[in-house]
């Protein structure tokens, strides 16, 4: 039984209770915009604005971090404590209390006139309900096609019930843009939100600016935590980042179970309460901030010359190749991490288990993370010297690929477990290391949070962009089923163009930071640790 490391505790305490804090919350974040009604196309389009964020924010915050490196604890507890701050004000944010639930399985509608049409009354727009009883809705009968308005008939106007769907009775009236009047007695038509009611209600603006705030501020002190953590191991551990990560993922994996077990206890309705996810999030924000506080960060000599060395560097063409391949990285993981419980949602809305969701929900992610990160965390140092950096991206894309395909086949929402916990990770957790890895392997000195902050701004900022934009229209076009299909088939497509593009920089994918010669990869030797050096890597 090897020593504990004393010297490595602070940083894998860190990482727990930092992840543990996150758990309860980051896989909700769609969820939490569209229980507050706001569709995913228009979910898309937040997402797509805040990793571009992402991209300026890292290395900016990175800079100054090797820059100021007296103040790096400073401005780590600052970043914590905005984030916790930030994702706790979701608290404030009111339920969406509308009469006609509007979810997108149920978007399409054949409806039954029972009468006429007429033109909307103006009292409907005037009135202080509007915005919980009015769907706006593009029918059709044939070729022909009308703009209407249905309203609840809890609205307490007086309205007539004109129309009927399944069993339910509505107003409808036509829109004063109607430019033809119905005439047979069945149409089709397509519900959306008002759009006024989503972009001018103050929750809407309050949810982006909470999101925005809290998600950077964690992108940020992801990237700042990896340079750490690589700092404190020194270039003669570097291996052993995955023993420290795969604490968080722990922390990540226990808290979402666990406050997905207390969501549903808590409350009994398909619209759960997030009051406990947020309570756990604070428990071990408060918890992390003194971890932070007792972690003792190496007294780096830094770079004079920050921005000149990390332009020399991403002038390489291996650098390039990897940077896009990273980028396609995380336009893949977007779509998941977004959009994967919306299509969970839908999946139990169709088969009846909505009042099990949150339950589902931390059980999927406790098998990624307990199940599935940790033991490719803790032995991605040796897979990644093994296969090389090419061979292990490659590797990712093609598992990305069936993992996705898998997705959108399940039956029902308990199939979600296994598949995450089988697939999470050979494919999340080995391509975050491997691009962690690879900016630390190839970082001139001083500048490890810059690089970090380049490397995760391409994978989270420009690809989290493109993918939420990409994911939240075809997600409203398509659905959530053929979405995943059609990113399973770019995934295979990434795959194969990894495998004939990469070889051509094969020996220069490893760049050290003296000098910049590029030796081949197959050439670095390595040496297994012994059985009580693997244990006290764990520890």
């Amino acid at each position: 039984m090897g020593r504990l490391n004393k010297r490595l505790l602070p940083i894998k305490a860190h990482f727990f209770f930092f992840m543990a804090a996150m758990g309860p919350i980051l896989p909700q974040l769609a969820v939490i915009g569209k229980q507050i009604g706001i569709p995913p196309d228009v979910m898309g389009y937040i997402m797509a604005i805040l990793p571009i964020l992402y991209v300026l924010a890292k290395p900016l915050v990175g800079f100054l971090v090797d820059y100021f490196t007296s103040l790096r604890k400073f401005i780590f507890i600052s970043l914590i404590l905005i984030m916790t701050l930030a994702y706790g004000g979701f608290i404030f944010l009111p339920g969406n209390s509308h009469f006609i639930p509007l979810e997108e399985g149920s978007a399409q509608w054949n409806v039954t006139l029972l009468s006429d049409l007429h033109e909307c009354s103006p009292m409907i727009y005037s009135s202080k309900a509007f915005c919980q009883t009015v769907h706006e809705a593009d029918c059709s009968e044939g070729e022909n096609r009308y703009a209407t308005m249905i309203v609840a008939t809890q609205a307490g106007l007086n309205l007539s019930e004109n129309l009927r769907h399944g069993n339910v009775s509505y107003h409808m009236c036509l829109a004063s843009s109607a430019e033809y009047s119905p005439s047979g007695l069945s149409a089709s038509c397509e519900l959306q939100h008002v759009g006024s009611c989503i972009y001018g209600a103050g929750k809407f603006w309050l949810f982006v600016f909470l999101l925005f705030v809290g998600t950077i501020g964690f992108n940020v002190i992801n990237s700042i935590s990896d340079a750490c953590c690589f700092d404190l191991l020194g270039e003669a551990e570097q291996d052993k980042y995955g023993a420290q990560r795969v604490w968080g993922t722990i922390g990540f994996g226990v808290t979402a179970l666990l406050a997905g077990v207390v969501v549903n206890w808590w409350t009994s309705d398909a619209v759960k309460s997030l009051t406990p996810a947020l309570i756990i999030m604070g428990v071990f924000s408060l918890l992390d901030l003194f971890s932070v506080s007792k972690l003792k960060l190496p007294k780096l000599g830094g770079s004079e010359t920050i921005w000149s060395d990390v332009w020399q560097l991403v002038r390489q063409p291996p650098i390039l190749v990897f940077l896009l391949f990273a980028t396609m990285a995380g336009i893949i993981d977007s779509f998941i991490i977004y959009f994967m419980f919306w299509h969970l949602e839908q999946v139990a809305e169709a088969t009846g288990y909505m009042d099990q969701i949150k339950l589902i929900e931390g059980l999927v992610v406790a098998a990624e993370c307990l199940a599935g990160e940790v033991p490719f965390f803790f032995y991605s140092g040796k897979i990644i010297k093994k296969l090389g950096y090419v061979h292990c991206m490659s590797m990712c894309f093609f598992f990305y690929a069936v993992r996705l395909s898998l997705i959108s086949w399940i039956p029902n929402p308990w199939y979600l477990v296994g598949v995450e916990l089988f697939f999470q990770g050979i494919t999340y957790a080995l391509c975050y290391t491997c691009i962690v890895a690879y900016a630390s392997a190839v970082a001139p000195p001083g500048t490890s949070a810059t690089v970090q902050g380049l490397m995760a701004g391409m994978d989270d900022g420009l690809g989290f962009s493109i993918g939420s934009l990409v994911g939240g229209l075809m997600f409203k076009s398509l659905g959530g089923r053929e979405s995943f299909k059609y990113f399973a088939i770019a995934a295979l497509c990434t795959c194969v163009a990894h495998i004939v593009v990469r070889p051509t920089s094969r020996k220069r994918q490893f760049l050290p930071k003296q000098g910049y010669q590029p030796p081949a990869e197959q050439d670095i030797k390595y040496t297994p640790p012994l059985p009580d050096q693997e244990m006290q890597n764990l520890r």
